[in-house]
């Protein structure tokens, strides 16, 4: 089964039975950049814009500064990756630039692995990622494919919009073999940080929506029950620590996906409110919706990382 946390925010059965479906899945902040080995962790801090740039500003109603992001000044520091193409505040440019120097990084047993925003050029590999983890939770055929990955790419567009509310993370994992090192895309994960960055239509039932929320994550499949979904939950708890007011995170687990839901107890999550059987009418599975509280500062032991075993990595838990 695909390595999904939550899934698209439509229902799937909906494609399955021909139907249209509605497309919607789903202040001064440092940058993070976090290296963790098994006994140690260091936190550094990337240096924010210079307030001496020059910038094209404007006054909202509430008297809070925006700046144009099309012109030259001090956001030209981002990558087009993080260049939302609308006014921003100081305090969103900011957040960007926290989210572009936004790295961390373990050491694995069979390798090492890192996680950062997903950037412009690796949209379709995470498009691809995501709609072959989806199609196989959802049993659909091979021939959805197609019109799967064109939603799911639609989708990252009008997600990637309304940064730095939400976020999309990606995971790359480093193996060595006999002759070469390969690199490559070992998952990903959504990370909604406050009100705005929310889902518009999300799973039942439904998280507060200006609390931060995980969500689509998935796990390559032969990089599966090697502790990558457990890091790119932390990822995700390292970047809402540093840039969320509200240290209440959610997500959504079925209740049929038992090693996801052990992973998620045993990360410090617990069940606040369950779907009843009447989703089962609509053609869905019950889900848990779970909560966790992070710390003020997250810090983790280096018994940490050994807290996922092999049979406790993810497998599935997609909306169905």
């Amino acid at each position: 089964m695909a390595a999904v946390s939550i899934a698209l925010a439509f229902s799937f059965d909906s494609l399955k039975q021909n139907h249209p479906a509605k497309f919607n899945l789903s202040s001064r902040y440092p940058s993070l950049y976090s290296y963790r080995s098994r006994h140690r962790s260091n936190l550094r801090f990337a240096s924010l814009p210079s307030p001496h740039s020059p910038s094209i500003s404007t006054a909202t109603e509430t008297g809070e500064e925006e700046v144009e992001e099309e012109s030259t000044g001090r956001y030209d520091f981002l990558e087009e990756t993080f260049r939302t193409g609308r006014f921003l505040s100081n305090a969103e440019l900011e957040k960007l630039k926290a989210l572009e120097g936004f790295a961390y990084f373990e050491e694995l047993e069979s390798g090492s692995m890192w996680v950062r925003v997903m950037r412009q050029d690796e949209m379709d590999s995470t498009v691809s990622l995501l709609a072959e983890s989806f199609g196989e939770s959802m049993m659909l055929p091979s021939g959805y494919q197609s019109v799967l990955r064109f939603l799911v790419k639609q989708y990252l567009i009008e997600r990637r919009e309304v940064l730095p509310h939400a976020v999309t993370l990606v995971g790359f994992f480093r193996r060595k073999t006999d002759s070469e090192e390969v690199v490559e895309m070992a998952g990903t994960v959504e990370v909604c940080l406050d009100k705005r960055g929310a889902n518009a239509s999300p799973p039942s039932p439904t998280p507060p929506k200006e609390s931060p929320y995980v969500c689509n994550m998935t796990v390559k499949e032969d990089l599966r029950r090697r502790g990558i979904g457990w890091h790119l939950l932390k990822a995700s708890e390292e970047l809402i620590s540093q840039l969320s007011p509200s240290k209440d995170v959610y997500l959504h687990c079925r209740m049929v996906d038992e090693a996801p839901f052990n992973m998620y107890k045993k990360a410090g999550y617990e069940v606040v409110k369950t779907d009843t059987v009447l989703v089962l009418l609509m053609l869905q599975r019950r889900k848990h919706l779970m909560r966790k509280k992070l710390p003020p500062s997250t810090t983790y032991s280096s018994d940490a990382v050994d807290v996922v075993e092999s049979d406790n990595e993810l497998t599935s838990s997609a909306t169905v």
